[in-house]
């Protein structure tokens, strides 16, 4: 929605901004690029996860991007911005977006739109994919893993495979949940090339320049570099999902006190491999508990910093509206790591740490279901964000 921001304006504008908690265009423009440029920088040349992003804005040949949009497109959000064909071949307009997502994540999802999603009437199109596939800086041992009881909100069980370590573990324990924070393998830092010594005099007057190109670690750098975790709130009692989730919604500052900072052993700790996909709209969400409403109305959206008509039909309040917005997302958590994907994904705001008394030692079962969160924490960036139900079943 960051993105739609760029192009709206007026009241339309300001819901985008109070849903995201910015406080301009300029604000999520500068925040997105920053995403842009740190956790969604590919670093598995270097041993870090590898990560592939695309974002962009489709809209109708009887339209044209605005030359401020286009520009918040391409040096904001790294999105391509072109023109396609809704009004006389929306199926291959379809064809093309879909394409676009397909090459993002690496052929890892192949469609976002299907056909009935446009139609000769549409105007304006948004999409964004990523693809994350990152190993545990940690990996855990295939034999350790054991099959166990899992516990649905229904009180039923199902038999899973579950991941198992006795290493010590970055766990917090608060009122009412556990957070385990899982650290993704970091990419290595580049190496820094030495000035050459000074030159050292020889007997009798003359000078000996040593061999310079001497290659040593930039550990200084390591700082700057993406770092990923996947963290997960795990509610003390099997039905309590829903108070967890609820806790979360109190506020933007919940992030910044909630994960843990420091490892403790542990006692029972279980994890299970889970593989979840969805496919779905957010309209819902993004109208019912966002609070986001006017950018779907065809009478009260406001996109007239985004685009105009040919025919010169470009007073604030004409008629380019979103229609839908569809998120499609698939993610795997195994022994070795996880791979996921997502298309036309969102970003939240985490963070900060509290320092909370902790046991000398901590069980970590998640035999019920619990959140998770992949996170890159230099940006203080959500990349992924869903909830474990019952891990057989691919449902966010």
């Amino acid at each position: 929605m960051a993105f739609l921001a760029a192009g709206a304006h007026g009241y339309t504008l300001q819901e985008i901004l109070d849903a995201l908690g910015g406080e301009s265009r300029d604000d999520l423009a500068a925040f997105a690029s920053a995403v842009a440029e740190r956790a969604l920088a590919d670093t598995s040349r270097s041993g870090g996860p590898a990560v592939a992003f695309a974002c962009g804005a489709w809209h109708d040949a009887a339209w044209t991007l605005c030359p401020e949009f286009r520009d918040a497109a391409t040096a904001a959000y790294k999105a391509d911005a072109r023109a396609v064909d809704f009004s006389h071949e929306p199926e291959r307009a379809v064809n093309e977006i879909n394409g676009c997502v397909e090459s993002a994540t690496n052929k890892r999802i192949d469609s976002i739109l299907d056909p009935s999603s446009v139609n000769t009437s549409t105007n304006l199109v948004v999409t964004s994919a990523i693809y994350f596939k990152g190993k545990w800086d940690a990996p855990f041992g295939r034999s350790h893993t054991m099959v166990d009881k899992f516990y649905r909100l229904d009180g039923s069980t199902t038999d899973v495979p579950f991941m198992r370590s006795s290493r010590s573990q970055l766990i917090g324990v608060r009122k009412g949940y556990k957070v385990l924070k899982l650290p993704y393998r970091s990419p290595a830092p580049p190496p820094l090339l030495l000035p050459p010594p000074p030159p050292r005099r020889r007997k009798g007057g003359s000078s000996q320049q040593s061999e310079a190109g001497d290659e040593i670690s930039n550990a200084s750098d390591d700082d700057e570099l993406p770092k990923y975790s996947m963290c997960i709130f795990l509610p003390d009692e099997r039905d309590g999902l829903a108070a967890v989730v609820e806790q979360m919604a109190s506020g933007p500052g919940f992030w910044h006190y909630r994960l843990p900072t420091m490892r403790v052993p542990v006692g029972d700790f279980r994890l299970p491999k889970f593989k979840l996909s969805i496919s779905s709209s957010m309209k819902h969400v993004l109208r019912d508990d966002m609070g986001i409403n006017s950018v779907f109305s065809d009478v009260d959206a406001d996109l007239s910093d985004m685009a105009k008509r040919n025919d010169g039909g470009d007073e604030p309040g004409t008629p380019l509206h979103v229609g839908d917005v569809r998120h499609k997302a698939v993610l795997e958590v195994n022994e070795e790591g996880t791979m996921a994907m997502a298309a036309t994904g969102s970003y939240l705001l985490c963070g900060a740490n509290v320092v909370m008394d902790q046991p000398e030692t901590v069980d970590f079962v998640a035999d019920h279901p619990f959140l998770f969160f992949v996170i890159e924490e230099m940006s203080r960036a959500i990349v992924f964000v869903g909830r474990v139900l019952d891990p057989l079943i691919s449902g966010l």
